[in-house]
């Protein structure tokens, strides 16, 4: 290996977007290493999409980007070899039965492994002689999951992947997802708003705002630095002293969350504990909201 460190698979240096006037993406920089799963979380209207688009070739951009070691705008034919996308929305014509969409696919894409799609659906409702007409939203959902997770991809995008399927299967694709897709040689970036339902799979957390980037750390970084401590009201101005990021109310005591405090100090308050995501995305994005 010569000690050489890999390119990583997504490089963005000053990624800027704009639609007229509206500023998307606000001149934004961050690396994402081969074999990691991000999960990029932001409010509606943050830029999450316009920032997935770009590094899928969907969009014109501003600054310089490099998606698997090429330019997604000039290069994207090639660089979709290697990428995989399910959008929040999947689009089939209602005609299609679903023996055709597998032909069809297999058709185009080098890298599909049937037999992987067919495992998959085989724990669905759906058969092969169904029409996506006949099919319900979930179901047509699961296709397109099964479709393109079958695509052996080095760059998975997700863009709210279970959208419309219930608590059961989208807890099913998850475990899929780590048990017969992820390996060390791919990379997943995942958005969506059940940020309780990712949380034990992500290796890293990027929190957009506004179009920038507010929060990019690893799992681990993110347990070392912040810390929830639910304070006893005695103890509650002293904690207030330290600058707490948030605050909120739990059955009469104040959990206050911090970024950055000693946690051995932040002990002597009351019950310390790492925050989830959801509460630390709330935290942070605490005002943008209109």
């Amino acid at each position: 290996m010569n000690g050489q460190v890999a390119a990583p698979v997504v490089s963005a240096k000053h990624l800027t977007k704009r639609y007229g006037k509206v500023l998307a993406v606000d001149d934004v920089s961050f690396d994402i290493p081969q074999g990691r799963i991000v999960g990029l979380i932001g409010p509606n209207g943050s830029g999450k999409t316009s920032t997935l688009k770009a590094l899928l070739g969907l969009a014109p951009f501003e600054g310089e980007l490099r998606v698997l070691g090429r330019d997604p705008d000039r290069e994207r034919d090639a660089l979709m070899q290697d990428v995989s996308f399910i959008a929040d929305v999947a689009i089939l014509p209602r005609w299609l039965k679903l023996r055709d969409a597998l032909d069809f696919v297999a058709g185009v894409h080098p890298r599909f492994d049937r037999s992987k799609a067919e495992k998959y659906l085989a724990q669905t409702k759906l058969k092969p002689s169904m029409k996506v007409k006949e099919m319900s939203k979930g179901m047509i959902v699961q296709l397109h999951l099964a479709l393109v997770m079958a695509i052996d991809a080095k760059l998975l995008v997700l863009d709210e992947p279970t959208l419309g399927l219930d608590i059961l299967f989208r807890k099913q694709f998850y475990q899929n997802l780590l048990e017969d897709y992820f390996d060390a040689n791919k990379t997943i970036i995942v958005t969506t708003h059940q940020v309780e339902e990712i949380e034990h799979i992500l290796t890293d957390l990027m929190f957009i705002r506004e179009g920038r980037i507010v929060l990019c750390a690893t799992m681990d970084e993110v347990a070392e630095r912040f810390t929830e401590v639910m304070v006893a009201p005695a103890q509650a101005e002293a904690a207030r002293a330290l600058g707490p990021l948030d605050e909120r109310q739990v059955f009469g005591k104040a959990v206050m969350l911090f970024d950055g405090a000693p946690r051995a100090q932040l002990a002597e308050f009351g019950e310390t504990r790492n925050p989830g995501i959801a509460d630390l995305f709330v935290a942070v994005m605490k005002g943008t909201y209109s």
